[in-house]
């Protein structure tokens, strides 16, 4: 590989209480991957506290803050010293009443790029994120870097692939999936195999109907009832693993990728040419009922 590839870290980390504390944590597993060689470094969802959406509770919104705010100002500097890309999910307020879960993306020049809002927001048990977050209004977006071209999608996001396909026909190269996501402690092992091999699954998938790489970033630790399960994990656009980190462990991972990779897949397997964009209105319907469905 060589000028056409990109060093993508990864830090799977496990999050505490304390939001200074968490920040302070990130920043030396930063500088850390930095030392390795990372040029875009992404950190997990809502890296700077622990999960809060295990329960609805008012006194966690005073864990928001603005974007861009001091956060970002923090990695603003960082990104410029170590000269990096920063990928970072935060919960942000964007004014009193309305907040969001969302990724902001710092240039290697400390420049902040913009704000990727999650616009799939789940509501489930263990997961009460419609309590905090609204969902994202603005459009799925993608960032020109130093290094690469790159979408950003949160969690919940990773399940729809008009997601994917919609971040990737606006030009990524690569996909990073800030993620949260875990077993309940009362489940069994072959369920949570079944889950994380469902999760994994689904991720790669867009890798391969896309051609495009896949990044995904997701903590590990007890938090509350849950136990996040790591394994963060890179695929290539032909939906290869790359790489999957442990289940339980903090992992720094640095892993060259080649973007020459993404023509070579589309040019042997041409899906993006063979669309049929003519035939996909129905998609944009809730459910197709017998009267539409004729």
């Amino acid at each position: 590989m060589g000028s056409n590839s990109v060093k993508t870290g990864i830090i799977q980390m496990a999050s505490s209480a304390g939001k200074q504390g968490n920040l302070e944590k990130s920043t030396l597993k930063i500088r850390e991957a930095a030392k390795m060689g990372a040029q875009i470094i992404c950190l997990q969802e809502l890296f700077a506290s622990e999960y809060f959406c295990w329960e609805e509770n008012h006194d966690y919104f005073s864990l928001a803050e603005a974007i861009p705010g001091p956060t970002t100002m923090v990695f603003s500097d960082l990104a410029r010293e170590l000269n990096v890309v920063l990928v970072a999910s935060l919960f942000e307020k964007r004014t009193e009443g309305i907040y969001h879960n969302t990724v902001a993306v710092i240039d290697a020049d400390g420049q902040y790029l913009g704000k990727y809002r999650k616009h799939h927001i789940p509501d489930d048990p263990g997961y009460y994120e419609k309590f905090y977050f609204t969902p994202g209004d603005s459009g799925y977006k993608v960032f020109n870097t130093k290094y690469a071209r790159i979408g950003t999608l949160i969690c919940w996001d990773q399940w729809y692939p008009e997601a994917a396909r919609i971040t990737s026909l606006m030009g990524a190269q690569v996909i990073f999936y800030p993620t949260a996501i875990g077993w309940a402690l009362a489940q069994d092992e072959n369920l949570n195999r079944q889950q994380y091999q469902a999760w994994q699954t689904i991720q790669r998938s867009h890798a391969i109907a896309n051609g495009v790489y896949v990044v995904s970033v997701n903590r590990t630790g007890i938090e509350g009832s849950m136990k996040f399960w790591g394994g963060s994990f890179i695929s290539d656009p032909f939906g290869n693993l790359l790489y999957q980190a442990s289940h339980e462990k903090e992992e720094i991972h640095i892993h060259e990728l080649d973007l020459g990779k993404i023509e070579e897949v589309r040019i042997h397997w041409p899906f993006l040419r063979d669309r049929r964009i003519d035939s996909y209105m129905p998609v944009i319907n809730r459910y197709l009922d017998e009267e539409n469905n004729d």
